[in-house]
């Protein structure tokens, strides 16, 4: 499985398309999203609960120059990209579009587009990470139970940091929503905190020290 690197590249903006370091990303998992599915109406409000929490965690975000990263489910039998989904979002009546409208990207954020739970299957996202040089990941988004889950799960099997907006994130029930950040704690060590107490100097300041200390530590011996 690979890893996200971050030894020396060839090309180290990774041909001027992705210009920005960081050692912290936020991810926001499928937030543009139409919601026109089984369950979706069940989800409707409490993930404009999540979008509501989410929207000032992107703009601090912005502001501090960490990297927003979207990572969206395709729908249309993959004829779509990412403007055109969000096109959908925003301008058809969809259960998802007061959502899209308070999270719609800025000109500066990247997005990937998925074919399955994880963020990282089958998708750029492991190449992105590797030249944003980013080993901490803030997770939010839909749904707790599932594409976060998932998504947090593949990061841990990467040895990556990962912080999860406890309020930045939905599930179709208070019930799963809960399981799911007690998994994520008790099994993976994740981190859940409220999305307005991330401090991003802080974080990145953690991720480096312990990047530092890693490369410090003697190697094993077999």
């Amino acid at each position: 499985m690979p890893t996200a690197s971050h030894g020396p590249a060839k090309n180290p903006d990774l041909h001027g398309n992705v210009p920005d370091e960081s050692p912290v990303v936020v991810i926001a998992i499928d937030v543009i999203n139409d919601l026109e599915f089984p369950g979706g109406e069940e989800l409707e409000a409490p993930a404009l609960e999540m979008a509501r929490a989410l929207k000032p965690l992107l703009d601090r975000a912005r502001e501090a120059g960490v990297p927003v990263i979207y990572a969206n489910d395709n729908f249309g039998k993959w004829r779509s990209d990412f403007r055109v989904l969000l096109d959908h979002c925003l301008n058809d009546n969809v259960r998802g579009r007061r959502i899209a409208e308070l999270l719609r990207p800025g000109v500066d954020d990247y997005f990937i587009l998925k074919p399955k739970h994880s963020a990282f299957f089958a998708t750029a996202l492991d190449t992105l990470l590797s030249y944003l040089r980013a080993q901490t990941l803030i997770l939010c988004g839909i749904a707790t139970d599932s594409c976060v889950l998932a998504t947090a799960t593949d990061a841990d099997m990467r040895d990556m940091h990962v912080v999860v907006a406890e309020d930045c994130v939905a599930a179709m029930t208070p019930e799963r929503h809960e399981r799911a950040l007690a998994h994520l704690r008790e099994t993976l060590d994740v981190r859940t905190v409220k999305g307005a107490d991330i401090d991003f100097d802080s974080l990145a300041e953690e991720t480096e020290q312990a990047a530092t200390s890693s490369a410090r530590a003697p190697a094993k011996r077999s």
